[in-house]
């Protein structure tokens, strides 16, 4: 665990980070031929770059910080930004629309937080049309239906989390319950942060892809060990009042649950409502992933224990700006070393820290919070 000056300083680096997007530089990788990007003229550097930002939804205020990052970077990036939303999580079909207006406005990129697999060939389409494609948040399946994706190490979220319920639990006995996004579709945001919680804690997962098909009961080996019981996973379309009412379906299965991960800090805070109703809001620990300010002050409430920060006005700011570089210079932005993916950074939030596991507190995590 880091020190409270230490946690201070990697915040501050986090903040900076995001906060001087426009004026910094991105890691990136000279594409060969001409300076010019395709399709541009020589003309072209003083004309608008044409991007659609398309995400998942804006019923959860991870996506509309998103919109209002990409909204920042375009206003000092000379960019005609387009934004489009799904009516809800998974609602591919208006994301599929949105993709072809994108293609028929003849822009130069397109952003987009997937709302599952059917989004793939519209994707493709828009590539073979010239445009370039960046994930953000939720890589889509396969990862190379995009350039590049920007986005937080939803399993390393998932795991440190993990690790933080581990070392809580001291070796008692965790029956554990799971509130995942989609019980219907396969995105890899929701297995990633599931397996890397169940791993985190661990617990052998079988295929890594998949939730829900590792052994029921068994020994975790994270923290000091013990026994476990999975009693099972239920869908919350990433909503609070999906996250209520998986977590009713759960309690009902087995009323012993302490241990409740969640997809997402909706969800988190449905599921502790109905922790509440039966009157075991005070023996359980809620963990998630956002790190939204919301779910900060549910972190410093007490609702939820700890949750995994992700700074998705970083992703929109750099994505922009990276889609800007590509039109103006022919330069493409790079993975980070070692992943297929850019990291955006992610940090461990909890006021109960735990030894060996790095993390900031809820007062750190308020100064560089979004959705305020």
């Amino acid at each position: 665990m880091l020190s409270s000056k230490s946690h201070l300083a990697t915040s501050t680096r986090i903040f900076a980070a995001g906060a001087a997007l426009t004026l910094g530089t991105l890691s990136l990788s000279a594409c060969g031929g001409s300076s010019t990007a395709p399709g541009a003229s020589e003309g072209a550097s003083d004309e608008k770059v044409g991007v659609s930002l398309i995400v998942k939804t804006t019923t959860n205020p991870f996506f509309v910080s998103m919109q209002d990052g990409a909204k920042k970077a375009a206003e000092t990036g000379g960019v005609d930004l387009k934004l489009a939303a799904g009516k809800a999580d998974g609602d591919e079909d208006t994301q599929i629309q949105a993709i072809e207006n994108a293609i028929s406005k003849g822009d130069k990129g397109i952003l987009i937080t997937p709302n599952g697999p059917s989004v793939v060939d519209a994707l493709q389409k828009a590539r073979d049309a010239g445009l370039f494609v960046i994930a953000l948040d939720t890589p889509p399946d396969p990862a190379d239906a995009a350039d590049i994706t920007f986005a937080t190490d939803n399993f390393a979220a998932g795991e440190l989390i993990g690790k933080w319920t581990a070392a809580q639990l001291d070796g008692k006995k965790a029956t554990i319950a799971l509130v995942d996004l989609f019980d219907d579709k396969v995105v890899s945001v929701d297995y990633n942060r599931d397996q890397g919680f169940l791993t985190g804690l661990g617990i052998d997962t079988a295929d890594p892809k998949k939730n829900g098909d590792e052994s029921k009961t068994g020994k975790y080996t994270g923290g000091k060990g013990g026994e476990y019981e999975i009693v099972g996973n239920q869908a919350s379309q990433g909503a609070e009042d999906g996250g209520r009412t998986a977590m009713e379906t759960l309690l009902s299965s087995n009323p012993d649950i302490n241990v409740v991960y969640t997809i997402n800090e909706p969800a988190a805070a449905g599921a502790f409502e109905a922790l509440k109703s039966a009157g075991k809001d005070k023996d359980v620990l809620v963990v998630s992933i956002d790190g939204g300010c919301t779910g900060v002050d549910n972190v410093k409430a007490g609702v939820i224990g700890a949750t995994a920060q992700q700074y998705p006005v970083k992703m929109a700011e750099l994505s922009v700006k990276a889609i800007v570089d590509l039109a103006k210079s022919g330069e493409k932005p790079a993975n980070s070393p070692g992943l297929d993916f850019y990291n955006t950074g992610v940090e461990l939030v909890t006021d109960k820290p735990a030894d060996g596991i790095k993390s900031i507190t809820t007062t750190e995590a308020s100064e560089i919070c979004w959705g305020k």
